[in-house]
């Protein structure tokens, strides 16, 4: 059950636990599992029986933790914050976390009125670096607000840079957008995103591990990326250097079977080095929001056919195309030159030159045929050589 109302024992066992198990220890969701989610919290308040595979130490650290926790006065604060706490089992969570299997998270508070759930089933990440350039925020917000517009859930992990312009693009559009947090969701991280974040909740969802007042560290932001990446179908990478945090979310979803996309950026740009690593290996290079819905949509959402735009000798036929694009540019050429570089009968391009010059391309200049000259540049870029 959820927050509200009276909490049950594996409700209550579950919140003690985000207050003494790392978000991401695959050791603790080992022991909920094999021993059940109280005995776990049994066994840590009386200290008599360590759990196995523990060191003295650790032991010992854990135990601390447990002394401390009050998972009553947790879910209070919850209330207080208009937060509620979703726990598998629940009709609220999201299933494609079990693929995490022993690392999934205990339960995951919940800020905002939708249904996570019905949210996360059609969700995509957006991630990238914080010191993101000009470039890097524009096709973050692009992206975004193109997923937005078409019914998808942008989520992202409320950061600085490519994090920010994603939300941002998403809210910006009218659409649904997630900010899944490395701290309690009631102590919004960093604060010059408090603003943000507020919008967020009120217009989608703040969601996090971490119990209320939390704060965040290195581990746990690299450890929050593995939620992103199993709550959406793909992950999207907008910038990001060989030592970014979001390749980490993008080889997660690799490893889960999620889509793992990248937005291509300039070669001499080191904030784009570890897109370009992504994409020599088995990323997807998208540019909008199309490719995108194209991987990670149902069949038949197809992108349009990327093409420049169509000239008028497009739609010329082939042969009459060739005979064009055997015209010098700068002199006239007698017909039957004209034929031997197109590869035709002398009289097949006297046919063609005829209709050509009534299409405005070519002229009469005594014996020889010229290009026009509205013609000699778009004649230019594809004539060939004889």
């Amino acid at each position: 059950m959820s927050a509200v109302g009276e909490p049950d024992g594996e409700l209550l066992a579950r919140v003690f636990l985000t207050r003494v198990v790392e978000p991401g220890d695959q050791a603790g969701g080992r022991w909920v599992r094999e021993f059940g989610v109280r005995e776990v919290v049994r066994r840590l308040r009386e200290g008599d029986r360590p759990l196995p595979g523990v060191s003295g130490r650790r032991w010992a650290g854990l135990r601390a933790r447990a002394e401390q926790a009050e998972p009553g006065r947790d879910l209070a604060a919850a209330r207080e914050a208009g937060v509620r706490f979703v726990v598998p089992g629940d009709a609220e969570w999201p299933g494609q976390l079990d693929d995490l299997g022993d690392a999934r998270p205990l339960g995951l508070w919940v800020r905002g009125l939708p249904s996570l759930r019905m949210w996360a089933l059609r969700s995509v990440a957006v991630v990238g670096a914080r010191a993101c350039t000009e470039y890097g925020a524009h096709m973050a917000a692009t992206l975004a607000g193109g997923l937005a517009e078409q019914g998808w859930v942008v989520v992202s992990g409320g950061a600085y840079g490519v994090d920010g312009a994603a939300h941002r693009g998403a809210l910006g559009a009218g659409g649904a957008t997630v900010a899944v947090l490395a701290c309690g969701v009631d102590r919004p991280y960093p604060r010059g995103h408090t603003e943000l974040i507020a919008r967020i909740a009120e217009q989608g969802l703040v969601i996090g591990e971490l119990p209320p007042g939390e704060h965040p560290t290195p581990s746990r932001f690299i450890l929050r990326n593995r939620v992103i990446a199993a709550l959406t179908r793909g992950t999207v990478v907008v910038e990001a250097a060989h030592r970014s945090g979001s390749l980490v979310t993008a080889r997660a979803a690799q490893r889960l079977g999620r889509h793992t996309m990248g937005v291509p950026g300039p070669a001499t740009s080191g904030l784009s080095a570890g897109v370009h690593e992504l994409l020599r290996a088995e990323a997807h290079l998208v540019t909008d929001a199309a490719d995108v819905v194209e991987l990670v949509g149902e069949i038949g959402e197809l992108a349009p056919e990327r093409r420049g735009p169509v000239l008028p000798r497009d739609l010329l036929a082939p042969a009459t195309r060739q005979v064009l694009a055997a015209l010098p540019a700068r002199r006239a050429a007698p017909a039957t030159e004209i034929a031997r570089c197109a590869q035709t009968s002398a009289d097949d391009a006297i046919a063609r030159l005829y209709e050509l010059r009534a299409l405005g391309y070519v002229e009469r200049h005594g014996d020889g045929w010229k290009l026009t000259r509205q013609a000699v540049i778009s004649a230019r870029g594809a004539r060939g050589r004889c």
